[in-house]
Order: structure tokens, then C-alpha cells, then sequence
């Protein structure tokens, strides 16, 4: 009969082979956390290796995602599909076992982790859609929605400072369900972490809320086992479980150490390794037995089984609301989507309203709220600015923490952009929700490396970003967004939208909304726009991310690309160019416009048209892509000042004279 501990072995030693083949790797964290591996999926984690998507499942999620070479090793010996040719694959060229776990390459990887603190941060926001989308559908006797987030991190991860925005709103919000293991080794990168990490963790989680689990022994199976138990009958309280581990456990010259961090054991350490735990097999073998020990395929079919046959109960007593969830965890939009969304649309055209962009965003929200049950939005502490609470809105923990309630869709994050970000991101990837976060634009660079993680997966987020520019006025240049959109622009996968009017704001919203494959940045103003005209043609082109706004007889003398606010700059210096032909062309979101062919491009852009300027209260970098180095940008490449927005337009050159001179120039 095999052992704990030879279970437990099974990880250690394709972690060391995996790394040693890759030459490169990080043996350390898998080693060290084996046993608590072991005891977690084999006594607890519910999932069925045979449906990675199965709706109930408890998440996973390898925070400290250097140790990818665990959760790797687990999926292979669970049963997931990955075989051991993919682990002899071990960070090569399009192989499913990337250095880092990477969500959509490898089944049942719930999440991309490797930049510490985000994996925890992905799963409170796991653990929060677990206990909203409860309590929509859940009724007294059928809990269709009922399963637990389970957490590894290290050091690192407790280090970084969105470990402590999102442990605390955790806390606060009394995520019961959400269960981390602190892999308490005392070593990271540079040695021992006394010297720059004395925290005492127990009492600062115990500060946050958190039912805290102190000084577990990591290796020992049975402690593992009572402690994890424990975490999952505390139901109000989210569990911080300390179990003190050897980082590289079993190797025998190297464990406890930072030599086992980040580098291959090497191939006389391994071999010591093998004879001092008797493991006679050759590099990523595993015995049958073990094997078996470890298959989960038949207790997860079973247990996949169960709920479906729950869920067809609930089906049979709640129909609608059970089609309803069915539609939502597979990410479809309603049926009626198509339809009502262009009638939002066009209620919003028809109206030729004038406000903020910021203020039209809401309105926006209020056409497209009422279609859409899975929003879940929120605002780092800046709801009345950024105006991201709609008609259909009703905040969760409204009690403030006495008595709550997570009936609602609309959430407070705090003061709290990274944090609010990455929970953002574990909502979209639990499913069942469009979740969608505001902050004032210049604040998104405390969230950055959330967006990025959120295109890098690929997932439906949905970023508002107000107080656009140098329009948000007195406060200054700390608070005036000048070279932001532009670096937003710049990564991959992430569309950006700066809409002009009302109209651009709900197509830019209804895009958002569309967009499944990867997260949106809305740009949006504080200060009041005009509405702009449109034929029924210029209203369906919004959607391609640039259009003809106002055009001429022929072919134009010159052409002016504007965004946001400076479209009405753009149209009023066309007025004064009357003896031109000028065309205006309104270029809301340039990924979407670079996406569109390339006809439709040159029907916008025709390449004889070298006469180019472009307009934005921004970095001029980005906009010589379409006007070319013969062409001008009315743009700043320096920092605002504090003052009224309409003294900072004309001091910075937003003015038509500037405009009409800088077309003037490359006529």
C-alpha cells in the first residue's frame, strides 16, 4: 500500500526532473509544499480531471507561481490531460507547461500567476463570485453553488502590497469559503527573509478578519489534514493556514536553503535525492501504484454526477432561474442582446445629449444595465466621480460588515486600484459575471500589471478610467492623465476606447461588453462634450474604432484624427479651414480601427492623403503611425499644472488657432 509521504514524493521528484531537463526552473516551492499538496487534493479539492469547466468545482489557484512544477505534477497525476510528455516539456516552446502557470494553456490551471500577490488577489475575487452567485441562485433546498478556493503563496506573495488590499477587503467581506496555505520556508531569492521580512503574518491576518491556523507542520500529513478541516467549517471568516515547510525538502545536501529556489538540483543532488528517500525509478517514472493513488477521474465524475443531478432538481423547481445560470457560467450574452443593446444605442443618439463622458458612461449603464444580471462593478473609493453606479445597482455589504448582504451587484473595493483590478480578474475567471471596476485614469498605473495579466488571459474586463487629461484641472499634474492612454494602448490584446460624445461612450460600452477575449479600457472626461451628428452609416462605424466624422467633396486637402474631448476642437478648427477640404476622422479605440481590413482602413486613411494631423490632450507618441513624420501631432509630451481645465487647454496649445496652423503647416 503506498504511503503519504511516497505520494508526496511523486511531485517532488518530477519537479526535480522537470527543472533538471528545462535546465531552468524552480524546485524549491513544489518540494517544499508536496505534502500539502498531497493532503489537499487527495483528502479535499473537489474536481473532475475529465471537466476542468465543471461549473461547481473548488478553484486552485499557485499564487507563488514560480513553483509551477506542483500544480503541474498534480494535474498529471490526477488525470487531467497532461501527459508526462508534457512535463518533459518543461518550459519549452509551446508546450502546456510554461515556466509560469498560464490560464488557457493547461487544463485546470484556474489562473496565470508568476508576479507575486496576484494569485491571491485573482482568488478573493474567485472567492467573492462564489459567494454573490450563491446567493442570486442558491435557494433553501438546492445549493447549486457551493464550492471552495483553495490558496498557496509564499513569502513573496506576503510581500507585495496587493496581498494587503486584497486580505483585507477578504476580511472585510467575510469570504468564509476562501482557504490559503502559507508556505512558511523562510527563504526567497536573496537568502533568509528575517532580514527583510519580519512580519508577524498570524496577527496581521487576525488584524484583516481572517481565521488564522498558526505553525502547522507542513511535512506532517495528519497536521495538514486537521488544519484544512478546520478552515472549512469557519464559514464567516477567511483562513490564513501557517505551515512551516523546508523549502527543497528531500534533497539532501541543498533543502532548507536558497540554492533550491530557482536552479536545477543538479543531476549528483538528484541522485542523492533518490537513494535517501528509496525512489529506484528513472526520471519521470512513476509506479502504477502511485498512479492510482493519485487518479481522481473516477471520485470526480462521481462527484460531477451528484451535482448534476442536483442541478436537474433545481432545473425542475426553478427553470428560468436555472437556464439563467446555465447561460452565464458559459459566458453567453442574452438572447435579446443584440437587439436591445442597438435600441440602448440609439435612445442615447436620439437624445443628442451633451455631458462628461464620465456622466454618459452612466447613462450607458443604465440602457445596458437592465439586460445584463451578471454585472458585478464597483469603484476604488470614487463611485460619485466616476458615476459607475447605475439604476440597476445595489450594493454588496451595504451593512458595512453588521449584517450583510451579497444580494447586491455593486461593490466599494476602497482604496484599493491593483487590488480592485486582480479581484476583478478572479471574477471574470470564476464565471458568471461581467465584472467591470473605476478609478481615475492616472491611478491605473497603481493597477498596471492587472491589466496586463488580464490580456495576457485573455479575459472580459472591463476598465472605466475617468478624469481623462489635463480636463480634470486644479488638481494638478499628480492627478492629470498625460502619457497613460497612449501606454494603455500599447498592450497586447487590450482595447482602448476614448469616445467623444454620449454616443461613442454606450458603443464603446456595448464593444466592452462584447469583447470576450480579452479586457477594455474605458477614457473617459470630467468636462462636458458636445454631441455630435451622425448618419445611420457614421453610427454603425463606431464600432470599427475609427470613422469619418465630417467629411468633403472629393478627396481632402488634409485629414485631422481626433479622440475624446479634442473632437470638438477638431470639428471647430474645420470650420475656420472652410476654404479646405478638410475631412475629421473620430478614432474612439485605434486597436479596434488597426483590427478592421485593409480596405475599410484606406477607405478612412487613403494613403494619398499625406496632408495628416492629429489631435489628443496627451503623449504624442502613438499618432505618427497614421500621420506619418511629415505630419503633426497636437499633442504634449510634458506634464501638466494645476488650473481651471479651460486655462490648461489653451496654455498646452488645445486651441483651434494651434490646430489650424499645425493643418496649415502640412498643406
Amino acid at each position: 500500500m503506498t504511503t503519504r509521504h511516497e505520494l508526496a514524493n511523486a511531485i517532488r521528484f518530477l519537479a526535480m526532473d522537470a527543472v533538471q531537463q528545462a535546465n531552468s526552473g524552480h524546485p524549491g516551492a513544489p518540494m517544499g509544499m508536496a505534502d500539502i499538496a498531497e493532503v489537499l487534493f487527495n483528502d479535499f479539492m473537489s474536481h473532475n480531471p475529465q471537466n476542468p469547466q465543471w461549473a461547481n468545482r473548488d478553484r486552485f489557484v499557485m499564487s507563488n507561481g514560480h513553483g509551477s512544477m506542483l500544480p503541474y505534477s498534480v494535474l498529471h497525476l490526477t488525470g487531467y490531460d497532461l501527459p508526462i510528455s508534457e512535463l518533459k516539456n518543461f518550459r519549452q516552446l509551446h508546450s502546456k507547461t510554461p515556466g509560469h502557470p498560464e490560464y488557457g494553456y493547461t487544463p485546470g490551471i484556474e489562473t496565470t500567476t508568476g508576479p507575486l500577490g496576484q494569485g491571491i488577489a485573482n482568488a478573493v475575487g474567485m472567492a467573492l463570485a462564489e459567494k454573490v452567485l450563491a446567493e442570486q441562485f442558491n435557494k433553501d433546498s438546492h445549493k447549486i453553488v457551493d464550492h471552495y478556493t483553495y490558496v498557496f503563496l509564499g513569502d513573496g506573495c506576503l510581500m507585495e502590497g496587493i496581498s494587503h488590499e486584497v486580505c483585507s477587503l477578504a476580511g472585510t467581506l467575510k469570504l468564509g469559503k476562501l482557504i490559503c496555505l502559507y508556505d512558511d520556508n523562510g527563504i526567497s531569492i536573496d537568502g533568509d527573509v528575517v532580514g527583510w521580512f519580519a512580519d508577524d503574518t498570524a496577527k496581521r491576518f487576525e488584524a484583516y478578519g481572517w481565521h488564522v491556523i498558526r505553525d502547522v507542520d507542513g511535512h506532517d500529513s495528519d497536521s495538514v489534514r486537521v488544519a484544512i478541516a478546520d478552515a472549512r467549517m469557519e464559514r464567516e471568516k477567511p483562513t490564513l493556514i501557517c505551515c512551516k515547510t523546508i523549502i527543497g525538502k528531500g534533497a539532501p545536501n541543498k533543502e532548507g536553503g536558497h540554492d533550491v529556489h530557482g536552479a536545477p538540483l543538479g543531476a549528483e543532488e538528484i541522485a542523492a535525492a533518490r537513494k535517501a528517500a528509496n525512489w529506484p525509478y528513472e526520471p519521470f517514472v512513476i509506479p502504477a501504484d502511485i498512479y492510482a493513488a493519485w487518479d481522481a477521474k473516477e471520485k470526480g465524475a462521481a462527484a460531477e454526477a451528484a451535482w448534476n443531478k442536483q442541478f436537474e432538481a433545481y432545473r425542475a423547481a426553478y427553470p428560468t432561474e436555472a437556464a439563467e445560470f446555465e447561460r452565464r457560467v458559459k459566458g453567453e450574452l442574452p438572447a435579446n442582446w443584440k437587439e436591445e443593446a442597438e435600441k440602448a444605442v440609439a435612445a442615447i443618439n436620439a437624445k443628442a445629449e451633451s455631458p462628461a463622458t464620465r456622466v454618459a458612461s452612466r447613462n450607458a449603464l443604465n440602457g445596458f444595465a437592465p439586460l445584463l444580471p451578471e454585472f458585478l462593478g464597483g469603484s476604488a473609493d470614487l463611485t460619485p466621480s466616476n458615476n459607475t453606479f447605475n439604476n440597476c445597482s445595489k450594493y454588496i455589504n451595504s451593512n458595512h460588515g453588521t449584517d450583510q448582504d451579497f444580494s447586491g451587484n455593486y461593490l466599494s473595493y476602497g482604496v484599493r486600484e491593483f487590488g480592485m483590478s486582480a479581484v476583478m480578474n478572479g471574477v471574470a475567471l470564476h464565471g458568471g459575471f461581467i465584472p467591470y471596476g473605476a478609478t481615475f485614469l492616472m491611478f491605473s498605473e497603481y493597477a498596471r500589471n492587472a491589466l496586463r495579466m488580464a490580456a495576457l488571459m485573455k479575459i472580459r474586463s472591463i476598465f472605466v478610467y475617468t478624469h481623462d487629461s489635463i480636463g480634470l484641472g486644479e488638481d494638478g499634474p499628480t492627478h492629470q492623465g498625460v502619457e497613460q492612454t497612449a501606454t494603455l494602448r500599447m498592450i497586447p490584446r487590450m482595447s482602448v476606447w476614448r469616445p467623444c460624445d454620449g454616443v461613442e461612450t454606450a458603443v464603446a460600452w456595448k464593444a466592452a461588453i462584447e469583447k470576450k477575449d480579452g479586457p477594455s479600457s474605458l477614457i473617459l472626461t470630467r468636462q462636458n462634450l458636445p454631441h455630435q451628428p451622425r448618419s445611420t452609416e457614421q453610427l454603425a462605424n463606431i464600432a470599427k474604432g475609427g470613422y469619418v466624422l465630417k467629411d468633403c467633396e472629393g478627396t481632402p486637402d488634409a485629414i485631422i484624427i481626433a479622440t475624446g474631448s479634442e473632437i470638438a476642437l477638431a470639428m471647430d478648427a474645420a470650420k475656420q479651414l472652410s476654404d479646405k477640404k478638410i475631412r475629421i476622422v473620430s478614432m474612439p479605440a485605434v486597436d479596434v480601427f488597426l483590427a478592421q481590413d485593409a480596405a475599410y482602413r484606406e477607405a478612412v486613411l487613403p494613403a494619398t492623403v499625406t496632408a495628416r494631423v492629429a489631435v489628443e490632450a496627451g503623449v504624442t507618441a502613438g499618432w505618427y503611425q497614421f500621420v506619418g513624420l511629415k505630419g503633426k501631432v497636437v499633442g504634449m509630451d510634458t506634464f501638466g499644472e494645476s488650473a481651471p481645465a479651460n486655462v490648461l487647454f489653451k496654455h498646452f496649445g488645445f486651441t483651434v488657432d494651434n490646430v489650424v496652423a499645425a493643418v496649415k503647416s502640412v498643406l
